[in-house]
């Protein structure tokens, strides 16, 4: 009986842990996908934080971080359907 037990807390533990797995990879690409929704937003604002704490300004920061959200506004606003999903979507540089 005692073996029985001990075999079935051992299946509990790695069913806890698989969805402990599953949940960190759910989130992870959450993650990803957010980072590559605001992705160039997000430099240009840490750019321009950074900017600000060496004591440069952040006129460039903010302009950059300015620029990739109209870029995402104007992206936003076009049609997509099935078959044109990913156009227009490549990063600009």
């Amino acid at each position: 009986m005692q073996n029985l037990k001990n075999k079935f807390s051992f299946r509990q533990a790695g069913q806890g842990m698989t969805e402990y797995i599953i949940i960190v990879a759910l989130i992870a690409v959450a993650a990803i996908g957010v980072y590559s929704m605001f992705g160039q937003t997000i430099r240009g604002q840490v750019a321009g934080l950074a900017g600000e704490v060496a004591g440069t300004g952040a006129t460039a920061g903010k302009a950059a971080a300015s620029a990739a959200a109209a870029s995402a506004v104007t992206k936003a606003e076009q049609g997509k359907g099935m078959s044109s999903y990913d156009a227009g979507n490549a990063p600009t540089k």
